[in-house]
């Protein structure tokens, strides 16, 4: 009587935490686009129902997965709330120097201090109109808070869907997995599943060597250690058939279809003969007309100037084309998870 208890508690504490961030995220929102930009958001009713009807069974799948054990209960309330109070001043007060770099189109405007040159053309902008782009430790600290508050306290539940297929890999080799995190980011899917297998090694690979600081300190908050390596996707720097998973979350829709290509490609060749990789990534149009919409919106707005080529794309497609095997694609609210293997793998 008392597991069953524990459940419903759960299950009603973490829908309360959920709709209090949805709520709020979205009034701020609202707010700030009338106020900043004079701008009224003209979804219809169809349109909104069919994002709530995907917010909702994203929710659902969460808790699903806890009570199957794929991960622990700890994550559904793992948002670092005093770290992001913290960090929220900061964004508020970068709110308005954004606005202005979109009116004026100032996607070039990065650090002085950078050596730019180094990183590929398509990375030398202020993706989302960020200050700094990707290329400072304050735009690496203020990126979780603002991402969480873009999707209503979402993210992390989004990417930590990657640890579904994860978690069928681990039982299916019977030992602990070594995961590459290629596009890591500050470290927020790694920390999520440093937390869910902790006998996993963990190696996190980004282009940007102030964001994978980051990612150090939050696997290590998280009870692990990360090997990090900063580098491209498009060339990792890793030896054949070394790591028995890949994971990618929130990065190509960021990449021009060539770069995507290369990182394919890249995928391929440093997975396991038993291996998986597992990309956690935006909707594309084919997967659901009814929220086009918002992911258009976000095409346009948010300085992603792959993003509209990303849409048209399919990253099954994609994958295949690099000689993997997809076996699963899953909606995941706004975003999506495919999971592939090396077709040498057989059906």
């Amino acid at each position: 009587m008392l597991q069953p208890l524990l459940a419903s508690g759960s299950s009603l504490a973490y829908h309360a935490q959920q709709h209090l961030l949805v709520r709020l995220c979205g009034l701020t929102q609202r707010t700030a686009r009338r106020v900043l930009l004079r701008e009224r958001e003209s979804f219809s009713r169809g349109e909104l129902d069919a994002l709530q009807q995907r917010w909702h069974a994203l929710l659902q799948r969460d808790l699903d997965n806890v009570a199957a054990g794929v991960y622990p209960r700890g994550l559904l309330f793992g948002l670092p709330w005093q770290r992001y109070a913290r960090a929220l001043p900061d964004l508020v007060r970068d709110v308005p120097a954004m606005v202005q770099r979109r009116k004026r189109g100032g996607w070039r405007e990065l650090p002085d201090d950078v050596a730019v040159k180094q990183y590929p053309p398509y990375y030398r902008r202020t993706f989302h109109w960020q200050t700094d782009g990707y290329l400072s430790r304050r735009s690496a600290e203020l990126y979780d808070v603002s991402v969480e508050f873009l999707f209503g306290g979402t993210a992390d539940v989004m990417r930590r869907q990657a640890l579904v297929p994860l978690a069928a890999l681990r039982r299916r080799l019977g030992r602990p997995l070594r995961v590459l995190d290629v596009g890591c980011g500050t470290g927020r899917t790694l920390a999520q599943l440093c937390r869910a297998m902790p006998d996993a090694e963990l190696l996190g690979l980004d282009l940007s060597r102030f964001y994978l600081e980051l990612a150090e300190q939050e696997v290590e908050r998280a009870g692990g250690r990360l090997q990090s390596i900063v580098g491209n996707g498009e060339a990792i720097a890793l030896p054949d058939a070394s790591v028995d998973a890949v994971v990618s979350v929130f990065l190509f829709h960021e990449l021009p279809r060539n770069a995507r290509r290369n990182v394919f490609r890249e995928f391929a060749r440093v997975l396991r003969p038993h291996g998986a990789t597992v990309i956690v990534d935006s909707v594309q149009r084919s997967d659901s007309a009814e929220i086009a919409y918002f992911v258009d919106r976000f095409s346009r707005e948010m300085h992603e100037p792959f993003y509209r080529e990303y849409l048209g794309d399919d990253l099954a497609a994609g994958l295949t084309s690099q000689g993997l095997r997809v076996t699963d694609v899953s909606p995941a609210y706004l975003a999506k998870v495919v999971t592939a293997v090396p077709a040498a793998a057989g059906a």
